[in-house]
């Protein structure tokens, strides 16, 4: 995680942005949490529209690099892959559900 200084998204917005998805209460942990994954999921897409740019022969990052880069990162796929895993086995089997 960055310093605190060298943050790239405030931790006020963060909360923020919590508190407008139906949040009520927000631990500091969770706000942290919340914006170390920005600022990585921010940077892997950054990285991603820098590689498309220079393959179109350009310096400029235009809205089409940042879309691609959107729609074709592997790593987000796989760390959702893993999430959904995770989340899956913490569910109860809808089989074995007395419901």
């Amino acid at each position: 995680m960055g310093k605190a200084g060298n943050r790239k998204f405030s931790l006020y917005d963060v909360e923020q942005f919590i508190r407008e998805a139906g949040a009520e209460r927000i631990s500091e942990d969770a706000v942290l949490d919340l914006e170390m994954e920005l600022e990585n999921f921010a940077d892997s897409i950054a990285q991603e529209a820098i590689k498309y740019a220079e393959h179109a022969g350009r310096k400029l990052i235009k809205s089409e690099d940042i879309l691609l880069a959107l729609f074709d990162d592997k790593e987000l796929d796989d760390s959702i892959s893993e999430n959904m895993a995770l989340l899956k086995g913490s569910l109860p089997d809808k089989n074995n559900s007395p419901y």
